[in-house]
């Protein structure tokens, strides 16, 4: 059967403008989509996926890129060459777009409801009533708990799934025949990412779209799409079939996507990265489970370097006219303990009370009650001076290195910062040549020392932060979702690192996050929160060999596996 080419992309080159000369970043590219099909495109950042889709959605910045060569067809019409007003009929009622960070994608200052709203304001001519009765449906259609309490809230004041589903309901108000999801679960819980890739699959089934699902995951695209095309450098390098290159990838880019995902059934001593495969410098050394008993037999047998006792933290609200106070238990009388030279994962769904207890910890954030022993001494009753004086000792890696970086101050004197606050080593110019040496350390070098944070990819900020952290040779660092929202291959440059310098610098790590597969890889003992209390906590392999409770059952079940 001849299905409808409903999209084609025939030998499209876009380039962008640098330093007034315009160079190609995506190179001859030719897919298509057919009618009511789900198309994966897979790639790292800078591979070309998000320029493509914006070329399609006419959303490409005027001043400094242009479409130098081929076409794109929409139901046989060259969309590319369409007057600003011509899209505009396009765009939201043809094609329509779900972003990347639905955060930012959404009008804070504007009720959910009223912005989906827009939409049908612009394409339709129905009325207020008719068509906020049309938005309550569509928000009904997205599993949105409560539509009429989510019609009236504003972007803060409901979660990141929430938000995404916000953003799909608007997506497909106006019955559009083709969806572009732009890397629309990352960061995402893996429970809501698997709702997320369930319902985007119901709605193409139920009105016959078709869909454009961009990702770096090539396992989380294969659970939804039918053909798979791989993107690098701005090339497709390979397409076909979803089964066939996802367990038969050809190109060695293919196959270090696939490869460079930690694996739930062996744990490598060290995850392979792109670099690797396209160098041919694999290294397939397996941790095997008695060289793991005899590693955890040394760190089990020394006393717990940290205790949390009993720990809750209670935040107080004013709600209602008369402000009637309510309490909310973060975290719920939590207790367990780390070891040195231990990596203890701390798992859960968004809101479950994991980076409240990190906090905790860290003394970021007062616990309400409990205790918390560092080397046996109650640290929630230190007082200021001697706070500073743990800092030296238990350090954090943020989620988000570029915000935590002022942009203002080079990453080399933001490195040398904390070591001149605990007045280590005796001058600046000797900080200066440790800073080098650590950012050698983490695969940067001393050219990089005067350069700002916005001259930095993603990968190379998150090294810079763990620069920063390691600065201090602390003994006790606490990840918060310290390689969420990065590339598979940076993921897995990143942890590499972390295993390193674990192992050259005797680190103790508390690692959050809500990537699964990435904890189990890390961990020797795993910690699941639900409600901001512990719903779990075992050995690393036998929590996800064997676990005990239905949540984290639900939480296991929910990692893309690949078909």
């Amino acid at each position: 059967m001849i299905q409808e080419r409903l999209l084609v992309l025939q030998n499209l080159e876009i380039s962008f403008r640098n330093e007034g000369t315009l160079r190609p970043v995506i190179k001859n590219i030719s897919y298509f989509l057919n009618a009511n099909e789900i198309l994966g495109i897979v790639g790292e950042s800078g591979s070309g996926k998000s320029v493509s889709s914006l070329a399609i959605m006419g959303l490409l910045p005027p001043k400094i890129s242009k479409i130098t060569q081929g076409k794109i067809l929409y139901n046989g019409t060259d969309i590319a060459q369409l007057s600003p007003k011509a899209m505009r009929g396009i765009r939201g009622r043809e094609i329509a777009m779900i972003f990347q960070e639905p955060m930012s994608s959404l009008n804070p200052s504007l009720r959910c409801g009223f912005q989906v709203q827009e939409m049908l304001f612009q394409h339709t001519d129905l009325s207020a009533k008719a068509s906020k009765a049309a938005v309550l449906s569509l928000f009904e259609k997205v599993k949105l708990p409560h539509p009429e309490k989510i019609f009236n809230s504003y972007p803060h004041e409901i979660s990141g799934g929430q938000k995404q589903r916000v953003m799909i309901a608007m997506a497909i108000a106006c019955k559009p025949k083709v969806l572009i999801a732009d890397e629309p679960t990352t960061a995402l819980d893996v429970t809501v990412q698997k709702e997320i890739i369930q319902l985007l699959k119901e709605l193409q089934q139920e009105t016959g779209m078709s869909i454009l699902f961009i990702s770096h995951d090539l396992a989380l695209v294969s659970e939804i799409a039918q053909r798979v095309l791989v993107m690098y450098k701005g090339e497709i390098v390979e397409q076909g079939a979803t089964e066939q290159v996802f367990h038969h990838p050809e190109h060695l880019y293919t196959q270090a996507l696939i490869s460079s995902r930690p694996s739930l059934d062996v744990r490598m001593k060290r995850l392979p990265t792109i670099q690797d495969f396209m160098n041919h410098t694999i290294q397939e050394e397996v941790v095997t489970a008695e060289a793991r008993a005899i590693a955890q037999e040394k760190i089990y047998s020394k006393k717990p370097l940290l205790e949390v006792i009993n720990v809750a933290k209670e935040y107080i609200t004013n709600t209602g006219l008369l402000g009637r106070k309510t309490v909310f238990r973060a975290v719920d009388d939590v207790s367990f303990s780390v070891y040195e030279g231990e990596t203890m994962g701390l798992v859960g769904e968004s809101g479950c009370g994991k980076s409240t207890l990190g906090n905790a910890i860290l003394q970021l954030d007062k616990a309400s009650s409990g205790k918390i022993l560092y080397h046996g001494k109650d640290i929630t009753t230190l007082r200021p001076k001697e706070i500073i004086k743990l800092r030296k000792e238990i350090q954090i890696i943020f989620q988000d290195p570029f915000s935590s970086l002022n942009p203002r101050i080079p990453v080399g004197r933001a490195i040398m910062e904390p070591m001149q606050v605990h007045k280590l080593y005796k001058n600046d110019a000797e900080r200066k040549a440790k800073t080098i040496a650590i950012l050698e350390r983490v695969g940067l070098g001393a050219e990089h020392f005067d350069r700002y944070p916005h001259e930095f990819s993603g990968g190379q900020r998150k090294r810079i932060g763990i620069a920063r952290t390691i600065a201090l040779q602390p003994k006790l660092i606490v990840c918060d979702e310290s390689v969420s929202a990065l590339d598979i291959s940076v993921q897995a440059q990143v942890l590499n690192l972390l295993n390193e310098l674990k192992e050259n610098f005797g680190f103790t790590y508390i690692f959050i996050s809500h990537d699964l597969a990435v904890v189990k890889y890390m961990s020797d003992q795993v910690l699941v929160m639900n409600k901001g209390k512990i719903e779990e906590l075992a050995d690393a392999d036998t929590l996800y060999a064997h676990p005990q409770t239905a949540y984290t059952q639900k939480l296991i079940a929910a990692i893309p596996k690949g078909k």
